[in-house]
């Protein structure tokens, strides 16, 4: 299955791609579908019940305003951040929505929206059941989505096409189909082109260079303006953890340092992250931001990119382009074999492939070949292995605004090593990456997604 560069990126907003940018589009999802079938007019009410790790931390991580959102309309990649809570007021005030080319449906969130945590579905930890049945209370649709990471949602019957194609190898529909590593680096070797360039040509099959380069640079400058808005913002962040955001006085202290030129032993890993911090701090507090691969990972990728940018002025948008058409193939390549899903993996699936995936870049975009390119993502993805997702309260802060800092610098430490060696290593990507897949199976459900274990658990006891 081709995944384009733009499936691993997707603009959005905060606090979860699963929990939060999922959810949302699956309701968008479900009121197209009761278009198709043509049951719109006739609809009366609608119920939604939310599932597995959705039900278990669906509250911290605002799953419910998502399907509110959703239901009305509003998409992950358009919505106005700051007029959300308005939206929900409306709807728990009016106890309705009216979409957009649909008339008005019942629904009461604190009625119609269940978080059940007595029945996980079959087919994913993320999965939804929504429900409109009309003025009599028979079902017109009924439809259960699985929101498996990223943003990506599947209905049951994609998720079995999509399980089935696992591994296998694309479609010979891009001239680069590659479905692994070792694929990647056969296809590079045969042809000459590095990473980038293989991707670039891939995607160029479904839009013209001109129309890639564009959607490159937009997902950049959302990545750039998350960061931005990071430093800026301060206080506390929502949920009730009481956390505070670090990055804008982190930087502060920097930044005095670097003006008086004061020695810091420490710089690299500063930079690193106060980024990745000001990323997931805006994840964190609902912002707009970019998956990569998702949101509770979403501040490596940036955060190294950006420290690429400020300490090689001389670099540009063609490094800008390469750096996340090398990253993505790497985060394609990870979610074809395994699962970036915390819910599914654990954040082995989340920190590590967006460490890989930033090492990688990285690599490229220093001029490393494209074995060296697969070593750093190897050397990254290997030493995030059996990392557990534990939020604390299902809230993305605790330990994950740290967990992404302690990302981006793995990710440098990894490029650095990589491009010190000629490539050749004795544990190849593909073997990690279905290491990681089968750490997952074995991890326990306390560990993945569900704040029923690890720090979730002891750090409330304590």
């Amino acid at each position: 299955m081709f995944l384009s560069v733009f499936d691993v990126f997707k603009i959005g907003i905060g606090p979860s791609s699963s929990h939060t940018m999922g959810p949302m589009t699956a309701a968008n999802r479900f009121l197209d579908d009761l278009v198709r079938i043509g049951a719109k007019d006739a609809a009366d009410c609608l119920f939604v019940s939310l599932h597995g790790s959705l039900a278990y931390t669906g509250v911290g991580h605002g799953t419910g305003r998502a399907v509110i959102l959703g239901l009305t309309g509003a998409a992950p990649d358009t919505v106005d951040p700051d007029a959300m809570d308005a939206i929900v007021a409306a709807v728990e005030d009016r106890k309705c929505v009216e979409p957009p080319g649909h008339g008005r449906y019942r629904f009461d969130p604190s009625r119609d929206l269940i978080y059940d945590r007595h029945v996980t579905l079959e087919g994913h930890a993320n999965g939804m059941t929504f429900i409109a049945r009309d003025a009599s209370g028979a079902d017109l649709l009924r439809r259960v989505y699985y929101s498996i990471g990223g943003g990506f949602v599947l209905t049951e019957e994609e998720l079995e096409i999509w399980r089935s194609e696992s591994g296998k190898a694309p479609a010979d529909s891009v001239p680069f189909p590659f479905a692994n590593a070792r694929e990647m680096l056969a296809m590079s070797a045969a042809s000459g082109h590095s990473i980038a360039a293989m991707k670039r040509a891939n995607e160029e099959c479904r839009m013209s260079p001109a129309e890639l380069d564009r959607r490159l640079d937009a997902v950049w400058a959302a990545m750039s303006a998350c960061i931005e808005r990071g430093l800026r913002e301060g206080g506390i962040m929502p949920g009730g953890l009481k956390v505070r955001r670090r990055a804008r006085d982190m930087l502060e202290r920097l930044e005095t340092e670097w003006r008086n030129n004061r020695p810091n032993p420490l710089l690299a890993n500063d930079w690193l992250s106060v980024y990745a911090m000001a990323v997931n701090e805006e994840n964190a507090s609902g912002g707009r931001v970019v998956t990569a691969p998702t949101n509770g990972a979403a501040g490596v990728v940036p955060a190294t990119l950006r420290y690429f940018l400020r300490f090689h002025p001389e670099a540009g948008q063609r490094e800008v382009h390469d750096f996340l058409l090398t990253a993505a193939a790497i985060g394609g390549i990870i979610k074809h074999n395994a699962s970036i899903s915390g819910a599914e993996v654990g954040c082995q699936g989340e920190v590590g492939s967006a460490a890989a995936m930033a090492a990688a870049g990285l690599v490229a975009v220093l001029g490393g070949t494209p074995a060296q390119v697969e070593n750093a993502a190897e050397i990254a993805l290997e030493h995030h292995l059996g990392m557990t997702c534990d939020p604390v309260a299902g809230l993305v802060q605790v330990p994950c605004i740290e967990r992404n800092a302690m990302g981006a610098v793995k990710a440098v430490t990894a490029a650095s090593l990589a491009l010190k060696g000629d490539g050749s290593h004795f544990v190849p990507l593909d073997a990690c990456i279905e290491t990681m897949r089968q750490t997952g199976i074995d991890m326990s459900e306390r560990y993945k997604e569900t704040a029923t274990g690890g720090l979730a658990v002891n750090v409330v006891e304590c």
